[in-house]
């Protein structure tokens, strides 16, 4: 059965990069547009890993995240973050927050794929 990995992006053009790369690596995909649009999709469904960006509206990535490790069927979840944020403290903040991996744009999709492939176990 094909793991699921919840994309969480306010751009619909990037979710639609990182949808593309990871079906074509045999992935299902959930998206959503903000963390709490994304909270809202962790409702005892199998999601096997999250992909999200910081800068979002209505709710950002490290507020997500630390909703999320609040979940106890999401707890263990691995979520990467994807965004174009690369300062340490920021990367700290992520960390702190019970982010597994980071990763700054532009990406490629190849190094995401394998980025997901190691966490998403």
């Amino acid at each position: 059965m094909a793991k699921t990995i919840l994309v969480i992006d306010d751009s619909a053009s990037l979710r639609q990069v990182v949808r593309m790369a990871l079906t074509g690596a045999g992935y299902d995909v959930l998206e959503a547009g903000d963390g709490k649009a994304a909270l809202a999709l962790l409702d005892g469904r199998q999601v096997n890993m999250a992909v999200c960006d910081i800068n979002m509206p209505v709710m950002n990535g490290i507020e997500f995240v630390k909703a999320a490790k609040q979940l106890p069927a999401y707890k263990f979840m691995p979520i990467l973050m994807l965004t174009t944020e690369s300062q340490d403290s920021k990367k700290e903040e992520g960390k702190a927050a019970g982010a597994k991996a980071w990763m700054v744009k532009p990406f490629s999709p190849t190094q995401l794929v394998s980025a997901v492939a190691k966490l998403c176990t």
